[in-house]
């Protein structure tokens, strides 16, 4: 028995004794560094699990607005439906407090989110968008022309998008860099097929990267774009397949820096998605 209360009274002296506290290395890192980190992660990321680690990562989260010059929504699985993404996406642009340079959304864009976008990012350069079937012509046009230095524009799979909207949009995009313009369902015997490729020469001179992947172009609107966009570097007209590289072609690619012919292989195609599906009908169906 008195060994018992002596084993109790160790017990008791050791449950009294002062745990060491936790070294809090979440909170406790300096600005610039943890401000490294967050810059590391995808938005999306940030969104949903950042404001879970501590205060600090939450209030730099929400408080620092260089962590949200870029806002790269691609689709997360960890959102169950289109509004709550949008509704973060949302919450993102807002965080950035006028200083989002690049935007990209995937699935839930609309001409109200665009319209969202145009009151709040001023200082906007890069705009993709990518599987957007709600955008509109007049959605798109509105947002190019509230956004006067935008240098980059994605509009892959955007199925609503007419072949119109280059020339609608006009001198709104004159200082267009890069352009992505790729299509899924391709109408090979489409009339008016080089309406985009004849805009494109004739409003963005200035382009330095080009990829039309599944356009219906022809070998006329291709050289318009090869003739009247002297700076361009970067051409990518896979599955163009109304195009027919003859030697004139040819020879006004040669200064091209990198070239992607209607052929070529898909394998680092960007999007995962299957390739475009080629619709074979007459002009009089």
């Amino acid at each position: 028995m008195p060994l018992c209360r002596g084993r109790n009274r160790r017990h008791r002296r050791r449950s009294h004794r002062r745990r060491k506290p936790r070294r809090d290395w979440a909170g406790g890192l300096p600005t610039d560094v943890l401000l490294s980190i967050l810059h590391r992660l995808d938005s999306v990321d940030v969104l949903m699990s950042v404001d879970r680690v501590c205060r600090e990562w939450r209030r730099a989260a929400r408080d620092e607005p260089s962590l949200w010059r870029r806002i790269n929504m691609r689709w997360h699985e960890g959102f169950v439906a289109i509004d709550s993404f949008a509704m973060a996406a949302g919450g993102a642009v807002h965080r950035s407090a006028g200083q989002c340079e690049a935007f990209c959304g995937e699935y839930f864009v609309d001409d109200s989110f665009l319209r969202h976008i145009s009151w709040q990012t001023p200082c906007l350069k890069s705009l993709r968008l990518i599987c957007c079937d709600i955008v509109s012509d007049g959605g798109l046009i509105a947002a190019l022309m509230a956004h006067p230095l935008l240098e980059e524009l994605e509009l892959s799979l955007c199925g609503n998008i007419s072949r119109n909207w280059v020339g609608y949009a006009g001198e709104a995009i004159s200082k267009m860099q890069h352009l992505r313009k790729n299509s899924h369902f391709v109408n090979c015997r489409e009339s008016d097929r080089d309406v985009e490729a004849q805009a494109i020469a004739t409003y963005m001179q200035d382009l330095r990267s080009l990829q039309l992947f599944g356009n219906v172009l022809t070998n006329e609107g291709l050289e318009a774009i090869l003739d009247y966009c002297p700076k361009l570097e970067y051409l990518d007209i896979r599955y163009c397949f109304n195009i027919d590289m003859d030697t004139t072609l040819l020879s006004k690619c040669a200064g091209l820096k990198t070239l992607r012919l209607p052929d070529d292989p898909t394998d680092d195609y960007e999007l995962e998605i299957e390739t475009p599906v080629l619709i074979y009908e007459s002009e009089d169906d």
